[in-house]
């Protein structure tokens, strides 16, 4: 695609509309894109289009169309599948289009499908997300971004419209899943340790609401504490983030260091509570149910309406 063919604002596809893609996708749309979608489920990408956009039946068709294909999918299986399954990405993005690669994996693994998809003359951005559900449908995301000038110079516009902060860390696809990495090991920890605070106050009697109230108000809380443990209150343990995604997240975290000899043990610690939880039946529940490991602890019920 020369300077002189290439749209001012690219044409754009998200590729899972799971509850950060979703948002996503509807941040673009309320930015004015015409966005196509494409998910597992042809029932959300249909309603999705109701309110504007276009939905593919596969993510091949959908990356014929678009100059950036974002995929927001949950792992580096789901990615490959995405763009190398059947019908797949790869072979149908354009020269010059760009994926820009959403999901938590290993930073050596990003790195091997820029040079993957280069191959291709297709261009690449390593660009983990963080934020939230809430943050992605209100266009205020964060992103840690790395890769060539070239992506950039592509995709910037959409980056803008679905970020609050890019963060372009380099010109080197794995830089942004480095630091994606680092987050996920204090996001994974702080879940871990907000959830055995918690336990431990109402097991010693404490009731939760006035837990929550004096915690929130003090030095000992943190910012997964005040997200994560209204779940408990609210005994609603409806999967905004599941156990399953930090039983992942966390040993790419641990799988990460290995190679290095670095020892963390507040992340293995923290990787052996998700696993416990993920044993117990608990692993598509929101990863606050975390909570539920603990023994002898009397958790609020959802009240009955």
């Amino acid at each position: 695609m020369s300077e002189q063919d290439r749209p001012a604002r690219p044409r754009v596809g998200v590729v899972g509309l799971g509850a950060m893609g979703l948002g996503m996708a509807r941040s673009l749309r309320n930015a004015g894109y015409d966005v196509g979608v494409h998910d597992l489920r042809p029932e959300v990408a249909s309603a999705f289009a109701r309110d504007g956009g276009t939905a593919f039946g596969s993510p091949g068709d959908l990356a014929a169309a678009v100059d950036v294909l974002v995929g927001v999918v949950v792992s580096a299986a789901q990615v490959e599948s995405v763009l190398f399954g059947s019908d797949g990405a790869a072979d149908r993005l354009r020269p010059g289009a760009v994926f820009v690669m959403c999901s938590t994996v290993d930073p050596g693994w990003s790195a091997a499908l820029d040079a993957r998809l280069a191959e291709k003359g297709v261009l690449y951005l390593d660009a983990p997300i963080s934020g939230g559900a809430a943050r992605a449908a209100a266009g205020e995301l964060t992103m840690m971004t790395s890769g060539s000038a070239a992506a950039y110079a592509v995709a910037d516009p959409a980056l803008e419209a679905m970020s609050s902060t890019v963060y372009r860390l380099g010109d080197q696809a794995g830089l942004g899943s480095k630091v994606k990495i680092v987050n996920q090991l204090l996001a994974g920890v702080h879940i871990a340790a907000a959830a055995e605070a918690m336990a431990l106050g109402i097991k010693a009697g404490v009731p939760a609401e006035a837990l929550y109230e004096v915690i929130t108000h003090s030095a000992g809380t943190s910012w997964m504490f005040e997200n994560r443990m209204p779940h408990v209150l609210a005994g609603d343990y409806t999967p905004l983030s599941a156990v399953d995604i930090f039983v992942k997240d966390l040993g790419l975290v641990l799988d990460s260091a290995r190679p290095e000899r670095f020892p963390l043990p507040l992340a293995a610690t923290a990787h052996q509570m998700f696993l416990q939880a993920s044993a117990s039946g608990l692993g598509a529940e929101d990863d606050s149910a975390v909570i539920k490991i603990f023994p002898g602890v009397d958790l609020p019920e959802p009240e009955v309406v």
